[in-house]
Order: structure tokens, then C-alpha cells, then sequence
């Protein structure tokens, strides 16, 4: 049922975006007099599951779920029919059209994806607001992994910038480590400033969504599972940590590592119950859990800030927001770059898309993985690569500054060649999938 739910939501918000983007290339045409021969949602080979023909334009719904098309007549594109190229230029056709019309129509999915994005991220603010833990209200610091303990930071550690610059929101923070390589992490321990550069060879393990660090919570006892060394000791539903082994504690970072650490052997521990110091001497198992669960309720702890908008107001925020998601997605393009990253192993195709998407129908979910989603289709559209709108703009874009138009025999030959270095990076990013999951 979980991987059924996944997979609605993804062929949804898949069925969305290309709607809207072959929207946007159709719309645009439509306006520069240029003809639309076909319009589909999903892709049709050898037959449709739907189609109509209205006008000079067959609509249609094909049955293989991964993308659709809007045949523009006179483009060359990977439907084109070459022998129509050969045939008189008609009025109506992409081709016949001055450069910047072409423009315009190539743009227009990519701008429609753009647009989409700021609206739903505005309309989600206007709805819901916003809510996060401020990284200066992270009053108890951050607890470490075992790689971030490497790195050199330490359980209590709270984080104030990185290279410099403040992090408003607090789970931000480990994305902004991310996509910044060799970023400055500025932190307080105690009352004094320190920094860690983080070096390079760590991105792998991130960019395997490796968590760096986590909020540090204190120790209240939620639940005490039946059984369990913590229940035989005494262990209570309330009660909160005061010291272990007479040595003052009070978080559950401190106390898981006191019960990994003292395996099969007793551990003294003192809570605080309805006012009183209450002293358990818990027989630790060999597996290091004590078998209880603690009080995880951020509202809590720490003061979760939250800002409403007006509806003019979550607009102009949305755009903000969208526009800040679209700048930290390109900047994790560049990872591919980096030689240390190995980036490349953090490609995924539809499997890993899918993943994104929760086991349980959440629509403000939805609709913010879709915006995210929107964002990515727009970047990886206009990629300069021949077979994506972005390759169509480069050649319109060379003509506009040279006076010069590419031969048709030239674009036919990109295009095969763009289409087919495009199947190998779809075939390799599936690859990844598989391979990972047999992982």
C-alpha cells in the first residue's frame, strides 16, 4: 500500500508538471501564429490510449507514464519528419518564424515550470505559513555523529553561520554544508567561537544523505517499552534525566551513550520524578538499548517561530523561497564537477524520484515536492544539451548574435546525438536506482 500511495503521487505530480510545460510550448506557439501538430501526456508509441483531433492539433493521453510532447510543426525536434523539412517552407511553421518568436516558444515550458513553482510556494504560504526552529533558539546545541565527530564537533555545539553568513532556519543547515563545498561551519562551545572547515572528501557520505547532526533533546522518558531493562529498573513514563553514574546528564544523546558504552554491565541512574531525585540502577543488555522512548515534541523544548502572510505578501514570499530552492539546486549541479564528490553516484532515476514522496497521502507535502520537482524540470530542461529546450536556445540564441542559421542537416544530427547521450544518463541514473536497492 505504502509503495501504491508513492506511486500515485508521483505519476500526479509528474502528470502536472509535463501538462503544464507542453502547455507552455503550446500556449506560446499558439500566440506566434505557429502550428501545433500533436499534444500529448504521456508518450504514445504504436498507440494512445485517448486522442481527438481538434482543429489543426491532435490531442491525446499515451500510456507510457514518463513525460509527454508538443509536436511543433516545422521544429527540428526528435519527432520530426525530415522528409517534411525537405518541402516548401510554410507560413505556419516554427522554422518560418523570426528568432526571437522561436525563443519565446522554447522558453515557454521552462517559464511555466518557473511560474508554477513561485505560485505554489506562495499559495502554501498564504495557507499555511511558515513555521521552523530558528538555528539561534537551538538553545542546547546540536547532537554529532560519528562523521561530524570526526570533523570535530561535539554534542552541545550550536551552530551560528556558514562560511559567515547566518542560517535563519535550522534545517537548512545541513543543506547549506552540502551544496557548499569546503564550507566554514562557525559554531559556539561554551562562550567561545570556533570554525571547521569541512573538507571536501566528506561529500560522498552526504550526498548519500549521510546526517551530519541533529537537535539535541533532553532526556523525558514518553514511552517505556514492557520488558525492557529501562521498565525492570523502574523507569517511568515522565520522568527526566538527572545524572548517570553520579555524574549530572540531562540529554539523550548522554544516556544512549552511557548504555552503549556500559554493555552488560549496571548503570546508576538518577531522574527526577514529580519533583524528587529518584536513583535506578539499570542492567544495561548486550545490545545496548534500554528499551525506552523519549519525549520528542519540539513545541517543547524550544520556541518555534512562525509568520503568516497576507496573500500579496506570500506571493512575493513564495517567489523569495522558490527562487532561493532553484539557486541551492544549481549549486548541487556543480557538485558533479567536483571530482571529491563523486556526485555522480547520487544520481537517480524515477525510483529515487518517487522515494521523495511520503508512504501517507499529505497534500502541503504534495504540493511542495511538485513546486521542488517544477524547479528541477525547468533547470534540467534548459541544460544546453541538443534534445532539450535548453540545446534549441543555444541555436537560437547563435543565430540571434551571428546573422547565421545552423543547417537543418546539422540540427538532425545534433539532435540524434543529444537524444542518444540523453538515454545514457536516463539509463545510468535507473542503473543507480537498481544497484542501490540491491544495496
Amino acid at each position: 500500500m505504502d509503495i501504491t500511495i508513492r506511486v500515485l503521487q508521483f505519476l500526479l505530480s509528474l502528470s502536472i508538471l509535463v501538462l503544464l510545460h507542453e502547455l507552455g510550448h503550446f500556449v506560446a506557439a499558439r500566440l506566434c501564429g505557429v502550428r501545433v501538430d500533436k499534444f500529448y501526456i504521456f508518450f504514445n508509441p504504436w498507440f494512445s490510449l485517448y486522442k481527438r483531433q481538434v482543429g489543426q492539433t491532435e490531442f491525446g493521453v499515451g500510456w507510457l507514464p514518463l513525460g509527454g510532447y508538443c509536436k511543433i510543426a516545422g521544429m527540428v525536434d526528435e519527432s520530426v519528419d525530415t522528409g517534411q523539412l525537405k518541402g516548401e517552407v510554410r507560413p505556419d511553421e516554427f522554422r518560418a518564424h523570426p528568432a526571437w518568436q522561436r525563443l519565446l516558444i522554447i522558453s515557454g515550458g521552462v517559464l511555466v515550470n518557473l511560474v508554477l513553482a513561485f505560485l505554489i510556494y506562495g499559495a502554501l504560504l498564504y495557507s499555511n505559513g511558515r513555521s521552523y526552529l530558528a538555528t539561534e533558539d537551538v538553545r542546547y546545541g546540536i547532537v554529532a555523529d560519528s562523521m561530524a565527530m570526526e570533523m570535530g564537533f561535539r554534542h552541545g555545539d550550536r551552530l551560528m553561520a556558514i562560511n559567515g553568513d547566518s542560517v535563519e532556519d535550522f534545517t537548512e543547515m545541513l543543506t547549506a554544508t552540502i551544496i557548499t563545498p569546503g564550507a566554514r561551519v562557525t559554531f559556539m562551545r561554551g562562550d567561545s567561537s570556533h570554525d571547521i572547515t569541512i573538507d571536501k572528501s566528506y561529500l560522498p557520505a552526504l550526498l548519500s544523505g549521510r546526517q551530519l547532526f541533529g537537535v539535541r533533546m533532553p532526556f523525558i522518558a514518553e514511552r517505556v517499552v514492557e520488558g525492557s531493562a529501562a521498565e525492570l529498573a523502574g523507569l517511568q513514563k515522565g520522568d527526566s534525566l538527572v545524572a548517570i553514574n553520579g555524574i549530572p546528564a540531562s540529554f539523550f544523546d548522554e544516556f544512549r551513550t552511557a548504555m552503549l558504552t556500559h554493555k552488560e554491565e549496571q548503570v546508576s541512574v538518577t531522574v527526577s520524578r514529580s519533583g524528587r531525585d529518584t536513583t535506578l540502577c539499570i542492567d544495561v543488555p548486550e545490545t545496548g538499548i534500554a528499551g525506552v522512548q523519549v519525549l520528542a515534541d519540539m513545541g517543547r523544548f524550544f520556541t518555534i517561530s512562525t509568520k503568516s502572510y497576507s496573500l500579496g505578501g506570500a506571493m512575493v514570499a513564495g517567489v523569495g523561497h522558490g527562487w532561493k530552492k532553484l539557486v541551492e539546486y544549481l549549486k548541487s549541479l556543480k557538485l558533479l564537477f567536483e571530482p571529491k564528490a563523486q556526485a555522480h553516484k547520487s544520481i537517480g532515476g524515477f525510483i529515487s524520484i518517487g522515494k521523495i514522496f511520503p508512504t501517507s497521502w499529505d497534500w502541503t507535502v504534495f504540493w511542495s515536492l511538485t513546486a521542488f520537482l517544477s524547479l528541477a524540470l525547468a533547470v534540467m530542461n534548459f541544460l544546453p544539451i541538443p534534445g532539450l529546450d535548453g540545446g534549441h536556445a543555444v541555436f537560437i540564441i547563435y543565430e540571434m548574435i551571428t546573422g547565421h542559421t545552423p543547417s537543418e542537416r546539422f540540427m538532425v544530427a545534433a539532435q540524434i546525438i543529444g537524444m542518444g547521450f540523453l538515454l545514457l544518463v536516463v539509463l545510468y541514473a535507473n542503473a543507480n536506482d537498481v544497484i542501490k536497492l540491491f544495496n
